[in-house]
């Protein structure tokens, strides 16, 4: 038996490890609240309709477990000697249906809320490659390129990771508060994500196609909010993290003044290709992989 002993601790020793805060240290039970009016409605929406889930789930097992212990054998009960009920069909098929309609309201409204790009303020166009961003500010004339820049003995295991550990990036998108702000989003190579939880926005970024999302930062939320590509790009999917920087309005003309007399107006691929190096590193066979074939 004492043998036996630690084998049957195991499971209980995992739990444990899992519990620990560093392997818990990302997780949440819900969405975010946000901090744009997009984020916000479909933080509403989402509660919403979990509970009327809730309410349904509670209605339908309190008569279940009312049925098993009040109708039980022991108890005296005999089955019905019916076989099918026209009446019960038409309420349980009713009945469902009106919920439905009750939550598609609601929920339609919310989504024509996060289409609506019209009379947008500024403009982004957000284009994802492999593995990193690019932005250009359409109205301002102005664009860079967006690069992981977390320190490379962090990802060599080398060194202690930071709070923000591989959610780090040299140049962030900078937008200004209290504006209606359109993401033009479109991939150059294959299918990225670009997702910013805190301001409700999530748009696949597909080559040849332009996708369009807005967020509106509440004013009384400038700050520093972050993201990373949602859909699985290659194998440095996990090293294209989005850094979100909201200015007020006079720190936003300012950046946007100083980044016009720093940079021309568009990246060149010049300087695509020096920065290209300072990816993070991967194995040989992988480099093999992502070199054109020659003819």
């Amino acid at each position: 038996m004492s043998s036996r002993l630690p084998r049957l601790l195991r499971p209980f020793l995992f739990l444990l490890a899992l519990s620990h805060t560093n392997a818990w240290a990302d997780y949440a039970l819900n969405m975010t609240k946000g901090v744009s009016p997009i984020s916000a409605s479909a933080h509403h929406l989402h509660m919403t309709i979990l509970w009327v889930c809730v309410a349904i789930g509670i209605v339908v097992y309190s008569l279940m477990i009312y049925a098993l212990i009040r109708h039980r054998k022991a108890a005296g009960h005999k089955a019905a000697a019916f076989h099918e009920s026209t009446t019960v069909e038409i309420i349980w098929t009713i009945i469902p249906f009106i919920i439905l309609i009750v939550m598609a309201v609601p929920a339609t409204k919310t989504l024509i809320e996060m289409s609506d790009t019209a009379d947008a303020q500024v403009t982004i166009k957000v284009t994802g490659h492999r593995w990193y961003w690019q932005y250009d500010y359409i109205d301002e004339g102005i664009g860079f390129f967006s690069y992981l820049s977390t320190p490379e003995d962090e990802l060599n295991n080398l060194s202690p990771k930071n709070p923000n550990y591989l959610l780090e990036v040299d140049k962030p998108v900078v937008v200004p508060v209290g504006k209606k702000i359109r993401f033009l989003v479109t991939g150059k190579d294959v299918i990225h994500s670009w997702w910013v939880p805190a301001l409700g926005v999530k748009k696949d970024a597909v080559p040849g196609f332009i996708n369009e999302v807005w967020t509106l930062i509440d004013t009384d939320k400038p700050g520093i909010y972050r993201g990373q590509c949602a859909e699985l790009c290659g194998v440095k999917h996990g090293y294209m993290p989005i850094v979100v920087e909201a200015k007020s309005e006079a720190d936003y003309n300012t950046w946007v003044a100083e980044q016009k007399k720093e940079q021309p107006a568009s990246p060149s691929a010049s300087n695509e290709e020096e920065k290209f190096v300072l990816m993070p590193p991967c194995d040989d066979a992988n480099d093999v992989l992502n070199k054109p074939v020659q003819s």
